[in-house]
């Protein structure tokens, strides 16, 4: 959870009932954590092996965790402790050795820095360092954090063997001093675009995005008792009423997609009693005051603002991502209006955040299906070759050659392995980039120009995380999930809904 303050600031102001876009009122912030960088980290606070040295359980909180590692952070310092998860069923025997789980830990590392930060852009993305724990810590903080941690995570427990851990900035606790605590919004905005038709076999695939069928698909298995109406093609399409409708249905059913935190505690996220979106607004009030205080305008205001920071871009005339997207960036499962549909659409900014993780997505051509054969002729020559397999880099080492190749993967298919490798791995970079998480911080300044808090001001800084590699067996378990997930669909599939606001008009004007 990574962030660099100087080097993508920004400014956002709200007055009355709209926002004053990004980039018309920008300001340079020092930077309070670089982790990961020559000179940041250690420039900044010393040391990592200092903190290392010191470790005290009762001075680290349970912060969140994924599918595959779990998040402390400090109580003073703004650091958080990232590390990997197992099976349940590995709690008594660690599933590999010391060796191998640091190995695995500087590949998560080597892969976001050279592979992942090329391709985003090194100001967004934030890489932290390997530090061994003590192993008598580990084991404390395990039990510590085991009654924080939700009943649907605990199938998986924390691992106490290695006492390998990643240390990163904490971005929901900047040190900037402020009148207001600083806020931070946690999306995990997903696959922006529906596949190409000449790769699918279903038709549905090229109509109804992958998380919008996926919801219908948890909801029936159980994952979740209500399905979420946000679209991720709604959030990345560049227009500004389907940005906002995106966010306000992220607000309203979070799941695990969306959290708010505010001066680093999480006030709204996929526990029960946080979905009260009353209850949200009754927190995020004293940030807009500038309105009449009523809900309406505090979440209005709050959408503009992370539309703004979402939208941000640094390049001057930045004309978006490229248009071959046609027609994919329209999901019928949507229930915004086909008024919004049907305005000229808005290019995404290429250098903002979510152009940025787009076009890393769109190194996905082929979709599961198209890319299947593929992945085939690969795992058919390292079955008759297995010894290639440190040639072609299929498990690493994530350097820079790993990059080129990915790089230079020719536009048509010569029949080669390098060929077939060039896809896989793009494949497996884009499937890093749909399951992403983006990390908004806002801290609240005064008005620059009386010097007054009547309008709502804030900097912002945008980080992407959550950007380990994907496996290369994970290939075979997409391609069966997809199949599941279409599969239910099609079967279940009642017709398509009708607009949830079929008459309703957005205006958005500039301050």
């Amino acid at each position: 959870m990574g962030a660099e303050w100087a080097e993508h600031p920004g400014s956002l102001a709200v007055s009355g009932s709209s926002a004053a876009p990004a980039a018309a009122r920008r300001q340079t912030l020092p930077g309070y954590f670089s982790a990961g960088r020559p000179g940041g980290f250690s420039a900044v606070y010393g040391s990592v092996m200092d903190l290392v040295d010191k470790m005290d359980e009762n001075e680290w909180n349970y912060h969140g965790e994924g599918n595959k590692s779990l998040v402390v952070s400090h109580v003073q310092m703004s650091r958080v402790l990232r590390l990997l998860k197992y099976s349940s069923e590995d709690a008594e025997n660690a599933p590999q050795t010391t060796e191998e789980t640091f190995r695995q830990m500087e590949n998560i590392v080597d892969f976001s820095n050279n592979v992942m930060s090329p391709l985003l852009g090194d100001k967004f993305v934030h890489s932290g360092e390997v530090v061994k724990l003590p192993l008598e810590f580990v084991r404390q903080l395990s039990i510590k954090v085991q009654h924080h941690r939700p009943a649907w995570r605990c199938d998986k427990v924390m691992d106490i063997y290695s006492g390998a851990a990643l240390c990163l900035p904490n971005l929901t606790t900047p040190s900037i001093p402020t009148h207001n605590p600083p806020l931070c919004v946690e999306i995990k905005p997903k696959c922006g675009f529906l596949p190409s038709p000449e790769h699918v076999s279903k038709d549905i695939k090229t109509k109804v995005c992958r998380h919008c069928m996926h919801q219908r698909y948890k909801v029936a298995s159980g994952k979740w008792k209500r399905k979420s109406l946000y679209c991720p093609l709604d959030l990345f399409s560049g227009n500004r009423q389907r940005m906002y409708f995106a966010i306000k249905h992220l607000i309203e059913e979070p799941q695990n997609n969306f959290k708010i935190f505010k001066g680093g505690k999480c006030i709204h996220g996929d526990r029960d009693e946080m979905l009260s979106v009353s209850s949200l607004l009754q927190k995020l009030r004293p940030y807009f005051s500038c309105g009449n205080g009523r809900n309406k305008t505090v979440l209005h205001d709050f959408i503009q603002v992370l539309v703004d920071s979402l939208l941000s871009s640094d390049e001057e005339g930045d004309e978006g991502v490229e248009r071959r997207l046609e027609g994919r960036m329209v999901c019928e499962a949507s229930l915004c209006s086909t008024e919004f549909l049907r305005t000229d659409p808005q290019p995404l900014p290429r250098d903002s955040v979510l152009g940025r993780i787009l076009q890393v997505q769109l190194l996905d051509s082929l979709d599961i299906e198209g890319l299947l054969p593929l992945y085939r002729r690969v795992e058919q020559y390292l079955h008759h070759f297995p010894k290639e397999r440190s040639r072609l880099q299929i498990d690493g080492p994530y350097d820079k050659a790993f990059l080129e190749k990915l790089q230079k993967c020719p536009a048509e298919d010569d029949g080669s392995i390098e060929y077939a490798v060039a896809k896989v791995q793009q494949y497996r970079v884009a499937m890093t980039a749909k399951d992403c998480s983006i990390m908004v911080t806002l801290v609240p300044r005064r008005d620059e120009e009386d010097g007054s808090e009547r309008s709502a001001a804030f900097s912002f800084s945008a980080s992407i995380l959550d950007l380990d590699p994907k496996p290369q067996d994970g290939v075979r378990r997409q391609q069966r999930l997809d199949h599941r997930v279409v599969s239910a669909y099609l079967r279940d599939d009642p017709g398509p809904s009708p607009p949830l606001y079929p008459e309703c008009t957005l205006l958005i004007h500039p301050v």
